[in-house]
């Protein structure tokens, strides 16, 4: 036993000095548990999470605390690949033919599930700062786990359709609400940490002016890096010039928006729409850069898991604001959908079902929690608020947990009750 602990000791400390060897272990120790969480008709990504915790501080501890630190990069890659991504569902061609009734229903299911988790949290005595990012982040599904389940029950028809439309706008109108969010309460944290809860309300009415200036240079940034690289490409057609074009662009991209202050989120949105839109040959950047991603994700969602203390499970706090905020949102986006669908005069099927489908919730969640924690900003503020930072990120990741759980489950229920299937 005590050559395990020395071995494991080793290993740790070498992680320490060799980030390198430490992605290593990450990776591989993902990459099997992922396989395993889907034996079990589990999503991959439980699988991650789940490494991550295995190897983090709160089990055997062979990754240190400061790993999500040393690793900030990933996070931030991660980060720009999924805007990206998020983007290219921007196509004006592709807007104009899913037609009016899907923007009216993802935008009430968003704002619902937003307004429900704020108001809910107020209620429970949580700050009006805080409570924001965690209804910003809130809105956010899981389209992964969706498409997963209507690809295995070969579910069609208009329900589909709908869902597809819903899922594929949700993540960017997420982003674009955290942005917002996170740019209005960044100096009302700093001030309430600084002159107490009587600055809280100065400091986020002087957010917002901060919140437009960063909406607006970030998109800014995002269509010159997209027209720059619309140019680099036009009369590329060799793809290995491609993908060491686009990943130049994207990262230099990523890193100026970071410099700068700016949202990388909606810079690197906003990236991805104009590429799309510019040229149909754009979309070869989407496709060459695909087979890059899936370490980069895996690692994203390792370092999440390792994110997990379970010591903070056994707090009352993380228990009951879960709960509040697993409860909150889901009946936000169910009333959402159902209110929008009932205006929009959708059918009766899309009205009470299709809400069961936005239940489960990761990857994006996870990408803008360990921005929150991560982001410079934070990093240089009082400890009190950043004690709050990790009660918030305990919050999501045991959201996180029960909606990767049971939320196939319920998703399933309502592609059974609201879909054609084969």
């Amino acid at each position: 036993m005590n050559l395990l602990f020395e071995l494991l000791e080793n290993v740790r400390n070498l992680f320490g000095h060799h980030v390198i060897f430490g992605t290593g272990i990450l990776l591989l120790t993902g990459y099997f548990f992922g396989k395993l969480a889907e034996k079990i008709k589990l999503p991959s990504i439980t699988g991650y999470i789940f490494a991550g915790l295995l190897l983090g501080e709160s089990l055997i501890g062979i990754i240190p605390e400061t790993a999500p630190y040393k690793l900030t990069s990933i996070t931030e890659i991660a980060l720009g690949l999924i805007a990206i991504t998020i983007g290219a569902e921007f196509e004006f061609a592709r807007l104009k033919r899913i037609g009016g009734a899907i923007f009216i229903i993802t935008l009430f299911q968003s704002l619902f599930a937003f307004v429900f988790v704020v108001i809910g949290l107020v209620m429970m005595k949580m700050e009006l700062s805080y409570s924001l990012i965690l209804g910003a982040i809130a809105t956010a599904t899981a389209p992964a786990a969706t498409v997963v389940i209507i690809k295995e029950l070969r579910a069609r028809g208009e329900f589909v359709d709908y869902l597809y439309g819903v899922v594929a706008l949700d993540d960017a109108v997420c982003v674009i609400i955290f942005s917002i969010i996170f740019a209005l309460v960044t100096p009302s944290l700093a001030m309430q940490a600084a002159v107490g809860n009587a600055g809280a309300l100065t400091g986020v009415l002087s957010g917002l002016m901060h919140a437009l200036r960063e909406l607006l240079l970030s998109c800014l940034l995002g269509l010159i890096a997209g027209v720059l690289l619309h140019i680099f490409i036009r009369n590329k057609y060799r793809l290995n010039e491609v993908l060491i074009i686009s990943t130049a662009v994207i990262f230099l991209t990523i890193s100026t928006a970071i410099v700068l202050h700016l949202s990388l989120l909606i810079a690197n949105m906003m990236l991805g729409a104009v590429l799309v839109n510019l040229s149909h040959r754009n979309k070869r950047v989407f496709r060459v850069i695909e087979p890059i991603t899936p370490p980069i994700y895996a690692l994203f969602f390792v370092l999440a898991g390792t994110e997990l203390d379970l010591q903070v499970f056994t707090k009352g706090s993380v228990f009951l604001f879960g709960i509040v905020y697993i409860l909150t949102r889901f009946a936000g986006k169910y009333l959402g959908v159902y209110i929008s669908a009932v205006i929009t005069k959708s059918s009766k099927k899309i009205r009470n079902y299709l809400g069961f489908c936005l239940f489960p919730q990761a990857g994006v969640a996870i990408g803008l929690v360990l921005f929150v924690q991560t982001s410079p900003i934070m990093l240089a503020a009082p400890e009190a608020v950043r004690e709050m930072l990790v009660l918030i990120v305990n919050i999501v990741l045991f959201s996180i947990f029960i909606n990767e759980t049971i939320g196939p489950l319920i998703t399933k229920f309502g592609l059974i009750k609201g879909a054609e299937l084969d």
